[in-house]
This record gives C-alpha cells, structure tokens and sequence, in this order.
C-alpha cells in the first residue's frame, strides 16, 4: 500500500514539473518575442546621427529647446516697462523689433552687423540677396523679386523662398553670420534648409536684423512703406576713398563694375542722399543715417544713442563687443576686431596720391553732401581731417 502511494506521489510530482517546464518554455518564447518587437519598433522609432547612437530630436523638440535658450539669454534684458518677450515673438502674436542696415560693399556693415547681433535674442539675415552677385539693385528688373525677399525673411516666412535656400546650401556663409540659427544647423543639418523649420524658429526671436550691401536705400524705402513691418532702416555711409582702399583687397571686386568704379559708387551715394532727405521727411521716427566714421571714433556714444532709437537696450552683451572689437587690430580683412579709431582712414597710407586724387576728382559732390573733405596735396594727405559735418536738408 505505501508502495502504491510512493508511486503515485512521484507521478503527480513528474506531472506538475512537466506542466511547469511547458508553461516556462512557453512563457520564455512569449517573453522573446514580445521583446524582440520591442526592440523592432524602438529601431524603427529612433532616427539616428552620423554615428548612430544618439537619437536626433524632432523639429518639435530643436524648437522647444531654441525656446528655452531664448528665455534664458534673454533672463536680464530689459524689455520696455510693462512689455515682456512674448510681446515681441511671432510665435505668440507679438511684433519684433526689425532693423535693416544698407549701405554697401565695405563701409562698415559687418561691424555694425555684428553689433546688432551681439543683442540676446537677436534672428541675423546676414546678406540676403547674396545670389545676385557684385551687383547694385537700383530698379527693375531685381528690386521687386529683392524687396520681396527682404519682406519674406523679416516676417520668417521661408515657404517662397527655395532659390534663397538653395544658394544657401552652397554658399553656407549666407547662415554662418546668424549664429543662433547657425549653432542648430550644425548639430541638424538636415533641418537648416527645411522652409518648415525655419519659419518656427525664426519666429521664436524678437529681434529682428538684417543689412544689405546690395540695395539702393530709393529700393530700400519699400520696406519703410509696408505698415506690416513695422521696420526700422539705418543708411550707413562711408567716405568713398576708404570703401575703395578696402574694396581693393577683396579677390571679388575687381572687375566688376558696381564694385571698382568710384563713378558707379560715388553717384550711388548722391542717389541715397537723395532718397535720404525725402526718408527723413516722411518716416524721421523710422529712419536714420549713420557714417562709419563716426562709429568708428566713437562707438560706445554712437551705439547708444542708435539703440535708443532703434528701441533696442544696451545690454552688456553689447558693451563687452565694442570694449573687444574696438582697440586692436586681430585677423584679416574681414576681421570686425579693429582698432576703430584709425581703421577707417587707412586709405591715407594704403593708397598713392594719385589714387586719392582720382577718387577725389569723380566724387566731388557725393563727398560734399556727406562731410567728407578733400585733400590739398601729398604732403598733406597723412595729417589733415577728411571729415567735416553734413545735413540731411
């Protein structure tokens, strides 16, 4: 009888461990399967950079972060009493602060352009009609489809603009220059020429700028037209002689007309005079001329008084740009770290008195209606004041 009961004790033993191995084994390939789908969709879910191991955010998510920059650069700036930042971005219905700066090829724009970049918040439209080439849009038939893309770009719409982007992916120094922008492109290329992101992330900024070595400011006064925009228009002069001393260290300027012939240059400047005293006229609030001397001699006191206008605070940000861009000379010809005081009048050495004397005979009356003086002679011309004041009238 115990006999009999060992038995049957040891069977439903043998029974139960077989109906436990069969349960696990099934469990164990549920549990298989089950997580190699999990792992099939998490491959499939996750994109990955060049070194495939970080996933790459979502446009959604690179906004989100720009977002969270944009409030953290922005934690000290004073926006006027009773305004915040959402006053001031697209995103939230507000309307930025937009600057645009003409002038043309080396007379200071890059200087200035970067003084408005140095502004936390600030959206920078470096050169935007670089496609167009050495050429001066005075009419048609470039000033509508120009102006037009000015417009697009200070309302962030890129929608309309694929010869823009395409030009862009080429010539990737028309993004460089806008360094917010330029330090997601880096880590998303793929998103830098996508219209779509573009046009979300440009509307995050309340800070608008853009300048143009392009345009003539009679074209440029279009943009002052549009209610819209709201935007603001710096002309920025220079003396003729030291744009055309610079202009002769840049590969791409000669032989083109528009760039190496004080003719063209200085009768474009007798044009924005002109244009200049009708601006000042019917839009004095949203207008003003700036020389790059001036800036140069005295670029703490000039951005100042400029940002005041512009309605922009001096921030520190801006403040520690000039004190380190303004008192040495580091880089090439393209370098914005100058020593400002004698930058602007090194055409006195770099060019012979036959060279000046030139410049001088063609550009009598632009060099008049902008405070620029002649020289008498050779000797005179190391020690003697080019500038002079001038009225807009």
């Amino acid at each position: 009888m115990v006999r009999r009961n060992e038995i049957f004790g040891i069977s439903i033993v043998a029974i139960v461990c077989l109906l436990l191995i069969g349960f696990s084994q099934k469990d164990l390939s549920n549990y298989h399967r089950s997580h190699r789908y999990q792992q099939i969709e998490l491959e499939e879910s996750l994109r990955y950079n060049n070194n495939y191991s970080v996933p790459i955010p979502s446009i959604e998510d690179v906004i989100s972060l720009q977002k969270t920059l944009i409030y953290r650069e922005l934690n000290r700036y004073q926006f006027p009493a009773g305004d915040s930042l959402e006053d001031y971005t697209m995103s939230t219905g507000g309307k930025p602060v937009r600057t645009v700066v003409i002038t043309t090829w080396r007379s200071g724009s890059t200087f200035l352009g970067d003084i408005l970049n140095a502004v936390p918040g600030t959206f920078y439209h470096y050169e935007p009609l670089l496609e167009y080439d050495i050429v001066r849009i005075r009419g048609p038939p470039n000033a509508e489809p120009a102006v037009n893309t000015l417009k697009s770009l200070l309302k962030c719409n890129y929608s309309d603009l694929q010869s823009y982007l395409q030009y862009g992916m080429s010539h990737v120094y028309l993004f460089t220059h806008n360094t917010r922008l330029w330090d997601q492109c880096e880590q998303y290329p793929g998103y830098c020429w996508n219209s779509n992101f573009l046009n979300q992330f440009c509307k995050l900024f309340p800070f608008q700028s853009m300048k143009s070595v392009r345009l003539n400011l009679e074209v440029a006064e279009d943009l002052l037209e549009d209610k819209s925009l709201n935007v603001k228009v710096i002309l920025l002069i220079r003396d003729p002689r030291g744009t055309l001393q610079s202009r002769k260290h840049r590969d791409w300027c000669p032989g083109k007309p528009d760039c190496d012939q004080p003719y063209n240059l200085c009768n474009d400047m007798v044009s924005d005079y002109r244009s200049a005293v009708k601006l000042k006229r019917r839009h004095s609030d949203r207008f003003r001329v700036l020389r790059y001397e001036d800036l140069s001699l005295n670029p703490q006191e000039i951005v100042q008084d400029l940002f005041e206008f512009l309605g922009l605070y001096f921030h520190s940000k801006v403040r520690r740009f000039l004190d380190s861009h303004t008192r040495f000379n580091i880089g090439g010809v393209s370098s914005t770290f100058r020593d400002s005081k004698s930058a602007p009048f090194h055409w006195k050495v770099d060019l012979n008195y036959t060279e000046i004397q030139t410049i001088e005979e063609v550009c009598e009356d632009a060099m008049k209606l902008w405070g620029y003086v002649r020289s008498k002679n050779a000797s005179d011309v190391k020690d003697f004041k080019p500038l002079t004041t001038y009225e807009i009238v």
